[in-house]
């Protein structure tokens, strides 16, 4: 049985790594025989060595850091936040009803008008793109929390009753593992949108980071340069959202398992 789920892992990343080089191969052939101006789309092999350029001085490291530390600070403090928030109104019995009006309306407020009034009011520093990558991620994070808590079995519920279990036993050995699998879909989603709320303050108004190189690149028509950005913030992306799973597997497995 391991061997035969094994065998079907290496062929579907055979596959899915196949399918990839069948598609940059086509756009490299659509690049190189000006079906498509360059302009347009860059070739691969164009996109490469553009990464390989900003790899090569070294420039490219100092923005990625700062990038990557204002999704860390914000996406933590909206991981926090939401993950208390959601537990707060769903367990304290007269806080959903009470807090849902706000919510949903804090919710329906679309984003990006507000990131015009958050540079007002924080200025156009890091606190700045911490606060977007916030907004981005906060609200998946506290719906999601939510939503997996209701999802707890009443029989759960009444087993640790019966076994006298305390408030936070129960929260910590019923509720928790029970909106795990919820919880972390929450925590993927939000991860991929958090990021690209970084990238997008950036863009708006920043010296530093990935977003800033995008803008100066695409403001130049370099447009080898902007695919090689896209594509770095995508593997940084897919990168930060293995790690959520591993996370996932690991804590979400232990709690089962216990």
């Amino acid at each position: 049985m391991k061997a035969r789920k094994a065998k079907n892992k290496k062929m579907i990343w055979a596959g899915q790594t196949g399918l990839l080089l069948v598609i940059l191969g086509i756009c490299e052939l659509l690049v190189r025989t000006e079906t498509i101006s360059s302009l347009y789309l860059p070739a691969p092999s164009q996109v490469f060595r553009e990464l390989f350029k900003l790899f090569g001085d070294g420039e490219i490291w100092r923005h990625l850091y700062v990038t990557l530390a204002e999704f860390a600070v914000g996406y933590g403090l909206a991981a926090f936040g939401g993950l208390a928030v959601g537990m707060a109104l769903v367990l304290i019995p007269w806080a959903e009803q009470f807090f849902r009006p706000y919510l949903s309306a804090l919710m329906a407020i679309p984003k990006v008008t507000i990131v015009p009034l958050l540079a007002l009011w924080l200025g156009i520093g890091i606190t700045h793109k911490i606060s977007i990558v916030f907004l981005f991620c906060f609200f998946t994070i506290t719906v999601n929390t939510m939503t997996g808590i209701k999802q707890t079995a009443d029989n759960h519920l009444k087993v640790a009753k019966v076994f006298e279990a305390t408030r936070y036993q129960t929260i910590m050995k019923v509720i928790l593992p029970s909106a795990a699998p919820t919880i972390f879909a929450g925590l993927r989603l939000s991860a991929a949108t958090g990021l690209v709320g970084a990238l997008f303050g950036e863009m708006l108004a920043s010296k530093d980071g990935l977003g800033n190189i995008l803008v100066k690149a695409t403001s130049l028509y370099n447009t080898a340069q902007a695919f090689a950005i896209v594509a770095l913030v995508t593997v940084v992306s897919v990168l930060i959202i293995a790690l959520i799973d591993w996370l996932e597997r690991s804590v979400f497995l232990k709690w089962k398992s216990s």
